[in-house]
C-alpha cells in the first residue's frame, strides 16, 4: 500500500508513515460530510460558536505533545513552537467572534409593503489544502471560519505534516463536532487533482506554491468551483531616511530569519536609504552571526534545518549564483558547524552588493538568507519593491505615517506594513496579488469567500 511519508529533517529517518486514503473511503468521507453539512448550516451561529471554541481549546490542551511533534516534522525549534499555537488561537478565536455580524443578512433601505434582504448561504464542502511551514496558522484560516459559515470541511494537509491533520481531527471529535463535519484525509498530488476536477466540492483553499496553484486551476477548470490561492511570496521592506533604526534591525532581522525564513510573507529582500545603510547592515549582520544552529529539540537552539536538504541547496545555489555575479556574502558558513552542503541544516546569509539581475532578490527564497541594496529615495525603492512577479506583503519602516500611507498606496502588495512584517492580523484580511495568487481569507471579507449571496424580495400584500 503506498504511504504518505514524513521525513524528518532532524536527523533523515522516517518520521511518520499514513496510507493514502482510498477511492472508495474517500467517497465514503464525502457522503459523510454532505450529510453532516445539512444539518450545521441549520444550527444557529451561536451554537457553532460552542462547538468550534471547544476544538480551539481542545487543540490548545495538546500543546506539549504539539511543540515537539512540529520540530520533528518541518524542524522548527521547540523554542519557538508555541508561538505557533498562539497565533492559532488567536485567528480562530477572532473568526468566532465576528461570526454573527459578518454572517448577518444585508438589508438595503426599507420600502413599504416589502421586506427585502441579502442572506449568506453556506457553499457546502470546503477542500483545505494546508502547507507544513506554518502547519496550524495557515490551515485554520480556513477551517474555523468555513465550519462557522456552516460548511463542511475536509482537510488535505501536507505530506511533511500529517500529524496536524491527525491534531485537527482529535480537537474536532473532542469538542463533540457532528460526525463526518470535519474529516481529514491523505492524497496524492494525482489524487487531489481528480477530487477537484469531480466537482465534489465547492470551495478549494489552497496555501503552496506557483505551480500548485496553476494545477488548482487545471483541475477545478468546468466545475465552477470556487479557488483561493495564496502562493508564493518576495516580500520587500524599505527602512527609509528616518526609520528607527534599531528597531528596524532587530524586527527586519527577525523577518527574514525566523522560522528559517520559511515563511510566505517573510522578509526576503530589502532596500535601505543611504544615510543609514552602513550600519543596517552591521546590525542585521551581527544577529545573524548570533544564532545558534542546531537540533530543534534543543532548549538553545536559534535556528533549525531547513525542511529537507534538497530546499537548504536551493538557497545555496542562489547564494553562490549571486556571489558569483558579484554580491558578498557577509556571514561567514564556517561559524556554523551544522551547515554543509547537502544537508538540511543551513547558516543565516546576509548579502549587499545584489541587483535584481540576481535570482536571490527576483525569486522565492523561503531560506534564511536576505538580500540588502542601497537606495537613494522614495521612488527608487518603491520601483524596486514593485520589481517582482509577486505581492504578498511590503513593509516600510519610518516614523512618517502619511509618507507611509502614500507610498503604501502606489506599492503592489496585499498588505502594506509600517513599522512591522511578519505578522497577520486577523481583523485585516490576508490576500495577494500577482502571482502571489486569489482570494482572501480573515476578517470579515474571509467570510464573503465561503458563502454565497441568497437574495430575499417579499412583497406583502
Amino acid at each position: 500500500m503506498a504511504h504518505v511519508t514524513c521525513t524528518s529533517p532532524i536527523d533523515g529517518h522516517v518520521y511518520v508513515q499514513r496510507p493514502f486514503t482510498g477511492a472508495d473511503e474517500l467517497a465514503q468521507k464525502l457522503q459523510r460530510a454532505i450529510a453532516a453539512q445539512r444539518g450545521w448550516q441549520q444550527r444557529s451561529i451561536q451554537e457553532r460558536a460552542a462547538l468550534c471554541s471547544q476544538m480551539v481549546d481542545a487543540m490548545l490542551a495538546m500543546r506539549s505533545e504539539i511543540i515537539p511533534e512540529l520540530a520533528w516534522q518541518m524542524g522548527r525549534p521547540v523554542r519557538f513552537g508555541g508561538g505557533e499555537l498562539g497565533g492559532f488561537e488567536e485567528r480562530a478565536r477572532h473568526m468566532i467572534a465576528i461570526a454573527e455580524d459578518a454572517l448577518a443578512p444585508i438589508r438595503p433601505r426599507p420600502i413599504d409593503g416589502f421586506s427585502r434582504y441579502i442572506s449568506r448561504q453556506p457553499l457546502g464542502l470546503i477542500l483545505v489544502i494546508a502547507p507544513w511551514n506554518y502547519p496550524y496558522l495557515t490551515a485554520v484560516n480556513s477551517i474555523i471560519p468555513a465550519l462557522m459559515a456552516g460548511n463542511a470541511v475536509i482537510l488535505k494537509h501536507a505530506a511533511q505534516t500529517p500529524l496536524v491533520a491527525e491534531r485537527f481531527q482529535m480537537a474536532s471529535d473532542a469538542a463533540g463536532l457532528p460526525a463526518g463535519l470535519f474529516q481529514h484525509v491523505f492524497l496524492d498530488h494525482d489524487a487531489t487533482a481528480q477530487l477537484i476536477a469531480s466537482g465534489a466540492v465547492d470551495q478549494v483553499n489552497f496555501t503552496g506554491s506557483v505551480a500548485g496553484g496553476q494545477a488548482m486551476e487545471r483541475a477545478a477548470a468546468g466545475t465552477f468551483s470556487g479557488l483561493g490561492l495564496e502562493l508564493g511570496g518576495k516580500d520587500p521592506a524599505y527602512v527609509r531616511a528616518d526609520a528607527d533604526l534599531d528597531q528596524a534591525i532587530e524586527n527586519l532581522a527577525d523577518g527574514a530569519f525566523f522560522n528559517s525564513g520559511q515563511s510566505c510573507c517573510a522578509i526576503e529582500r530589502i532596500y535601505v536609504a543611504e544615510n543609514l545603510f552602513e550600519a543596517f547592515v552591521d546590525g542585521v549582520v551581527d544577529i545573524a552571526r548570533g544564532f545558534s544552529l542546531g537540533n530543534p529539540l534543543d532548549e538553545a537552539t536559534t535556528l533549525g534545518p531547513m525542511v529537507r536538504p534538497a530546499a537548504a541547496d536551493f538557497v545555496r545555489e542562489q547564494i553562490n549564483a549571486a556571489v558569483a555575479a558579484g554580491a558578498r556574502a557577509l556571514v561567514a558558513a564556517e561559524g556554523f558547524a551544522e551547515d554543509a552542503a547537502g544537508s538540511a541544516y543551513l547558516a543565516p546569509q546576509v548579502l549587499v552588493d545584489v541587483d535584481h539581475s540576481m535570482a536571490v532578490m527576483t525569486e522565492e527564497s523561503f531560506g534564511p538568507v536576505v538580500g540588502i541594496m542601497k537606495v537613494a529615495n522614495d521612488a527608487e525603492a518603491v520601483q524596486l519593491m514593485n520589481d517582482s512577479q509577486f505581492g504578498l506583503s511590503a513593509a516600510i519602516w519610518t516614523n512618517d505615517l502619511d509618507a507611509a500611507g502614500a507610498l503604501g498606496a502606489e506599492l503592489e502588495t496585499g498588505t502594506v506594513f509600517m513599522n512591522r512584517c511578519d505578522y497577520l492580523d486577523p481583523s485585516l484580511t490576508w490576500t495577494g496579488v500577482k502571482q502571489t495568487g486569489r482570494g482572501a481569507t480573515l476578517s470579515a471579507v474571509g467570510y464573503e469567500t465561503l458563502t454565497r449571496p441568497k437574495s430575499f424580495h417579499l412583497r406583502q400584500l
